[in-house]
C-alpha cells in the first residue's frame, strides 16, 4: 500500500496520523497551527473529517437524537447539535491541505458521504479514511472505491462478519488497496479494552489488508504492544496544548504528546528489527570477549599435560572455546606456555 510518497507495511518505518477532529474549536487559524504542529511532533500525515451537520443527521429533538448515555462527553445533546459545532467548514479545506504540503506532511480526510468525496476529489486527496460509525454505509464505500485510491477503514463496533462485508463491498467495487485499523470506540478508551489481539486476527483473516491501530486510548502503551502485534498506521486525536474546550479536547493528545507518542511507536518499531540471532552490531560482538575460554591458569613446559590445576575456563573469551575443556585435559604442551595466556589448538598435541 502506498499514500503518495510512504510505502505502508509492517517493514516500513510505521505511518503515524494526527486527527484534527474537532480540536479546531472552529477557527481556522488554529487548526492551522495544529497542522504544523502535527509536522512538529513528527506525524506522517494530519487529517480532517468532512461532513456537515446535515449530511450526518436531521435537527430532531426526538430520543433517539439525542445521547443519553450519562457516561459519555456529550451526554444530553442533541446530534445535529453537536456535529453542527464539531464539523469543519469545507471552506477551509484547500488551505489547510496547502498548509500539509508547506510542512511536509500528508493531509486528507474522512469522507462522510458521497458530497463529501466529490468535494475531496477536486482537492486531489491522496487518499480516503472511512471513519467506524460508516464503515457500514456502502453506499459511501462504493463511492470511495472508484476513486481507486487507497482507504483507511477505522473498525469500532465492528463483527468479523461486518469486516467481511466492508471488505467485500470494496473488493465488488475494485477499490484501492485497504488498510484496516482495529478501534475500540469509547472516548476515551479504557485501555483494558483495547483487545489488541484482534490486529494479527485481523492479519490472518484480510491477508491483503494492510492492519493498523485507530487509538483512543490515553497514553502510548496500547500503540507501543500494537506495533509489536505488527500494526503499520497508527491515528491518534490530538489537540493545541492551550484546548481544552473543544468537544474532542478530553481524549486528544497535545503537541508533546503526539510527539512522545510518534516516538514510542518508532522507538518500538525500531527495537522489533529482524529474526537475527548472534551479534546484532559490531557494539555487541565485542561483549563476545566477556564470555569464558580456555586459559592457562600455571606455566607450563613444553610436553607437560594439561590438567584442571593449570588450565581453567575464565573470563576474556579470547582463548579456546569452552566446549574443548574435557578434550583438552590429558593432552601435552606443545610448546612452554605463560600464566595468563589464552590456550590455542596449536599449543595441544594431536
Amino acid at each position: 500500500m502506498h499514500i503518495l510518497d510512504r510505502h505502508i507495511s509492517p517493514s516500513e518505518r510505521p505511518y503515524v496520523i494526527a486527527e484534527v477532529s474537532a480540536n479546531h474549536g472552529g477557527e481556522l487559524n488554529r487548526a492551522l497551527d495544529m497542522v504544523a504542529a502535527a509536522a512538529e511532533a513528527g506525524a506522517s500525515a494530519v487529517k480532517f473529517q468532512t461532513y456537515t451537520a446535515d449530511t450526518i443527521t436531521i435537527k430532531c429533538d426526538r430520543p433517539e437524537f439525542r445521547i443519553e448515555n450519562p457516561d459519555s462527553l456529550w451526554s444530553g445533546r442533541t446530534l445535529h447539535d453537536l456535529y453542527d459545532e464539531a464539523h469543519m467548514p469545507w471552506e477551509w479545506h484547500a488551505q489547510l491541505f496547502e498548509e500539509a504540503r508547506r510542512q511536509g506532511i500528508h493531509s486528507f480526510s474522512s469522507a462522510f458521504d458521497e458530497t463529501a468525496v466529490d468535494f475531496l476529489e477536486a482537492l486531489d486527496a491522496p487518499c480516503y479514511k472511512i471513519a467506524s460509525f460508516e464503515h457500514t454505509f456502502i453506499p459511501l464505500l462504493e463511492k470511495v472505491a472508484e476513486t481507486k485510491k487507497p482507504i483507511i477503514v477505522s473498525c469500532g463496533l465492528a463483527t468479523m462478519d461486518d469486516i467481511r462485508e466492508t471488505t467485500q463491498a470494496l473488493r465488488n467495487a475494485a477499490s484501492g488497496p485497504v488498510c484496516l485499523l482495529a478501534c475500540t470506540s469509547n472516548y476515551p478508551a479504557a485501555i483494558e479494552d483495547s483487545n489488541l489481539r484482534r490486529i494479527p486476527a485481523l492479519r490472518a483473516a484480510f491477508p491483503d489488508c494492510q492492519i493498523g491501530l485507530s487509538d483512543h486510548t490515553i497514553g502510548n502503551t496500547a500503540a507501543i504492544a500494537a506495533v509489536a502485534l505488527g500494526a503499520c498506521v497508527f491515528e491518534k486525536h490530538f489537540k493545541l496544548a492551550d484546548d481544552n474546550s473543544s468537544v474532542d479536547a478530553a481524549f486528544s493528545a497535545t503537541p508533546e504528546e503526539l510527539r512522545d507518542y510518534v516516538n514510542a511507536i518508532n522507538d518500538a518499531w525500531s527495537a522489533l528489527g529482524k529474526a537475527k540471532f548472534g551479534p546484532a552490531s559490531a557494539a555487541e560482538a565485542q561483549s563476545s570477549q566477556f564470555r569464558r575460554s580456555i586459559y592457562v591458569v600455571a606455566d607450563i613446559e613444553a610436553g607437560e599435560a594439561f590438567t584442571t590445576e593449570n588450565i581453567r575456563c575464565i573470563r576474556p573469551g579470547l582463548g579456546l572455546h569452552s566446549k574443548h575443556f574435557k578434550s583438552v585435559l590429558g593432552k601435552t604442551a606443545t610448546r612452554a606456555i605463560a600464566y595468563g595466556s589464552p590456550l590455542s589448538l596449536e599449543l595441544v598435541s594431536n
